[in-house]
C-alpha cells in the first residue's frame, strides 16, 4: 500500500468506502424491502376484497356486475361466487385451482400450479339478494419476481456506480493533488538545476497545502540567502588570501636562492610546498565561486579530447613513476568536442591525480576516449583503494575526501571541480567503484 500514490490511495479508499456504504444500503434495503413488499400485497389484497361488494347489485330481479371487477388492480384478482361454490363473475388467474374451498375472511397462502397466491375470501350481503362470496388472489410469486428483478438491476449498477464513484474520485483527487505535483515538480528542477531561485508560488489560498508551499518558499528564501553568503564570503576570503600567499611564494623563492643550512632549506621547501598547494586551492575555490555565480566564461573551440587525454597521460607519467604505477591509453582519433581546453586540461588533471593518489603501488590506470553515437565517451579507470559504497555520494561535496589519511596534498576540491566542468559543457559523470579494487570515472560530452 506504501508503494502507491497518494492520489491512487485516496481513490480507492474513496471507492472502498463506497462499496461498503452501497453493500450495507442494499442490504438494509432488500431486508426491509422483502418484508415490505409481502405486507403490500396483503393490504392490497384485504382492501381490494373488503371493496369489491361496491360492484355487484342486485335489480330487476337479477345480478348487475361492474366491469371494475374484471380490472387487475395491484396484482388483484376479483371473483364472485354463489356460497355454493358457483362462480358468477370475475377473473382467476391462470394455473389456480378452481376447486379452492372458501374460508371466510382468512388470509390463505396456497401453492397452486408452481405459483404461490395470497387468497382472501369475504362474505359480503348483497342488497335485495342473499350474501355472496367475493374471493381475492394475488401472485406471491409476481410480487417475488418483481423483488428480485429489482435486486438483478440494483446489483447489475452497482458496479457503474462504483466506477463512476472512482472516476469522480481520481478528478477531485488529482485536482485536490494538483498543488502537490506542483511542488514536487519544483523541488525536482532545483535539485536538478541546482538553481535555489525557483519558488512554487501557488499564490492566494487558505489550505494546508497552500500554507506548505508558502512555507517552502519562505525557507528557499532562508537557504538561498545562507548559500549566498557563504558563497560571498569563500570569494572574497579567497580574494584576500590570494596577496598573502604569493607573497610567502616569492619570499620562499628568494631565500632558496641563499646558501642556507640544509635543515633550514628543507623547512622553507616544505612551507613553499604548503604556499603553492594553498594557492591552488583558492584558484580552484575562486573558480568554482565565479561559476557559483554564472560569472565564469568558457572560451569553447574545437578540441580533440582524446590528443589533450594522451598529452596529460605523458604528464602524469612521471608521478604515477614514483608508485610504480603504469598509465594505459586507449584512444580514438577524431574525438572532436567544443570545450574550453584550459578547463579540460584541470578535469583531466584533477581524475589522474585521483587516480595517482588513490592508486596502490604497482597498479594500473586505464584511460578511454571513443565516439559513441552522437557524443564523446571517455572513462579514467584504476585499480586502486576504491571508494566505499556509504561514501559515493559524498565524493562531489567540497571539501568531502574519503580517506583524508591517504589524501594529505589534497584539499577536496577536486571531484568538485570535475563535476561542474563536465556539466559547464553539456556533459555527464558517472562513478563506479568498489572498495578495495578501484574506481572509475565516466563522462560524456556532445560530438562537435
Amino acid at each position: 500500500m506504501k508503494k502507491l500514490s497518494l492520489k491512487t490511495r485516496l481513490v480507492l479508499l474513496h471507492t472502498g468506502l463506497m462499496a461498503v456504504v452501497l453493500l450495507l444500503v442494499l442490504g438494509i434495503l432488500f431486508s426491509v424491502s422483502s418484508r415490505e413488499i409481502l405486507s403490500n400485497v396483503q393490504n392490497d389484497l384485504e382492501k381490494n376484497v373488503s371493496e369489491a361488494g361496491k360492484y355487484v347489485e342486485y335489480e330487476d330481479g337479477r345480478l348487475e356486475f361492474d366491469s371494475d371487477l374484471l380490472e387487475l388492480e395491484n396484482g388483484v384478482y376479483l371473483s364472485v361466487y354463489e356460497p355454493e361454490g358457483e362462480l358468477l363473475y370475475g377473473k382467476i388467474p391462470y394455473g389456480f385451482s378452481y376447486g379452492l374451498a372458501f374460508s371466510d375472511g382468512e388470509l390463505r397462502q396456497v401453492s397452486s400450479g408452481g405459483t404461490v397466491f395470497y387468497v382472501l375470501d369475504m362474505e359480503y350481503p348483497v342488497e335485495g339478494y342473499h350474501p355472496m362470496i367475493f374471493r381475492g388472489i394475488a401472485s406471491v410469486s409476481d410480487a417475488e419476481r418483481d423483488f428480485r428483478f429489482t435486486v438483478y438491476l440494483a446489483l447489475l449498477l452497482s458496479p457503474v456506480l462504483l466506477f463512476l464513484t472512482a472516476f469522480c474520485g481520481y478528478i477531485l483527487s488529482r485536482r485536490a493533488l494538483r498543488p502537490v505535483s506542483r511542488i514536487t515538480g519544483t523541488v525536482r528542477e532545483i535539485q536538478r538545476e541546482q538553481d535555489l531561485s525557483r519558488r512554487i508560488r501557488l499564490g492566494e489560498g487558505r489550505d494546508e497545502i497552500y500554507t506548505l508551499a508558502e512555507t517552502f518558499d519562505s525557507l528557499l528564501d532562508t537557504i538561498e540567502e545562507g548559500v549566498n553568503r557563504e558563497k560571498q564570503f569563500t570569494d572574497d576570503a579567497a580574494h584576500e588570501l590570494r596577496t598573502p600567499i604569493s607573497v610567502i611564494l616569492l619570499q620562499c623563492e628568494e631565500i632558496l636562492e641563499k646558501e642556507l643550512d640544509p635543515q633550514v632549506r628543507e623547512g622553507i621547501g616544505l612551507i613553499q610546498k604548503k604556499a603553492r598547494a594553498m594557492s591552488e586551492m583558492l584558484s580552484q575555490l575562486l573558480l568554482l565561486s565565479r561559476a557559483d555565480g554564472g560569472r565564469q566564461k568558457l572560451e569553447e573551440e574545437r578540441l580533440d579530447l582524446g590528443g589533450l587525454a594522451q598529452v596529460m597521460a605523458e604528464e602524469f607519467g612521471g608521478i604515477a613513476g614514483e608508485k610504480q604505477i603504469s598509465i594505459e591509453t586507449e584512444l580514438e582519433d577524431g574525438a572532436y568536442i567544443m570545450a574550453d581546453e584550459t578547463l579540460m586540461i584541470r578535469m583531466w588533471s584533477n581524475l589522474l591525480q585521483n587516480a595517482v593518489s588513490y592508486g596502490k603501488t604497482g597498479g594500473h590506470i586505464w584511460i578511454r576516449v571513443y565516439r559513441d553515437g552522437e557524443e564523446i565517451a571517455a572513462s579514467v579507470r584504476d585499480d586502486g583503494m576504491g571508494i566505499r559504497e556509504e561514501d559515493l555520494p559524498k565524493i562531489w561535496d567540497r571539501f568531502y575526501r574519503a580517506d583524508p589519511a591517504r589524501s594529505s596534498e589534497g584539499n577536496g576540491l577536486g571531484l568538485s571541480m570535475v563535476r561542474w566542468i563536465v556539466r559547464a559543457h553539456r556533459g555527464e559523470i558517472t562513478v563506479r567503484s568498489r572498495y578495495g579494487e578501484g574506481s572509475t570515472f565516466a563522462f560524456r560530452f556532445p560530438a562537435a
